[in-house]
């Protein structure tokens, strides 16, 4: 898709997401719970969290330096028959912060943080990153004080908007089906049968990074990442972009 490949220096935490299937087949006589027969063969495992914005980066055709911290693991476990998650089971893993190094960060294009609170990311490390980085930041964070984060794009969903208790300048809300809201403008998405909303801002945070890259606007970006997103609720689990999602972009586009 790039003409270019871009360097990007992605920091955040990171996560292992295993899927355990198998099928209820009674009731138990012990508690009103299901009774799950796991069928070992079809357990999968997929990168999650910033693991999750790494794939995809590179599915979008950037070179990545991925930095992260201690990997927590997050298992579901389905039924086969339903498709239903049963249970979700964190085994979240505290991790200490980064480190900014003030010798490398003005090598790269960007610099991604996917943040999910896991302790990678602190705000006086992002403070100093972006006081030592010349380029855009881009962060997805799970924190709430964004005023924190001036001088860089936020991405948020609904949600976590409104749990903040500041904002900040370019803030870019994903809204679900409604679609994107950036600087008091909706972007709206193409309304699909959604399968499972999982990595969806993943995929977003990712496409929005490299087609800001190439197209050097917000406002551009945005309407792919949309997209792109929209791709992604539409299979189950965690999604990598595929050369032929990009290929129904540039068809969509000239038709």
């Amino acid at each position: 898709m790039n003409s270019k490949k871009h360097k990007i220096l992605l920091i955040g935490d990171n996560c292992i997401d295993k899927y355990v299937f198998g099928s209820v087949e009674r009731i138990s006589p012990e508690a009103p719970v299901p009774v799950l027969k796991i069928d070992e063969t079809k357990n999968m495992f997929k990168p999650g969290m910033a693991g999750n914005v790494h794939q995809n980066l590179l599915a979008l055709g950037n070179e990545v330096n991925f930095l992260f911290g201690a990997t927590s693991t997050k298992t579901r476990v389905v039924d086969i028959r339903s498709g239903y998650h049963l249970i979700r089971i964190d085994e979240d893993v505290k991790s200490n912060p980064f480190e900014p190094v003030s010798e490398f960060p003005n090598a790269y294009d960007a610099i991604v943080i996917s943040d999910y609170n896991k302790g990678t990311i602190t705000y006086s490390n992002v403070i100093e990153l972006r006081r030592m980085f010349n380029g855009p930041i881009f962060i997805d964070t799970k924190k709430d004080d964004l005023q924190r984060f001036d001088g860089c794009f936020v991405k948020i969903n609904e949600s976590e908007f409104n749990r903040s208790i500041s904002e900040t300048e370019h803030m870019i809300i994903t809204l679900g089906h409604k679609g994107t809201l950036y600087n008091k403008k909706i972007y709206p998405t193409d309304q699909v049968e959604v399968h499972d909303v999982t990595g969806a801002g993943d995929v977003f945070l990712a496409s929005l990074v490299t087609f800001y890259l190439n197209m050097r606007t917000i406002e551009d970006a945005i309407p792919y990442a949309n997209k792109l997103a929209t791709i992604s609720v539409q299979h189950k689990g965690t999604y990598k972009i595929t050369n032929e999602d990009l290929k129904s972009l540039w068809l969509k586009k000239n038709t």
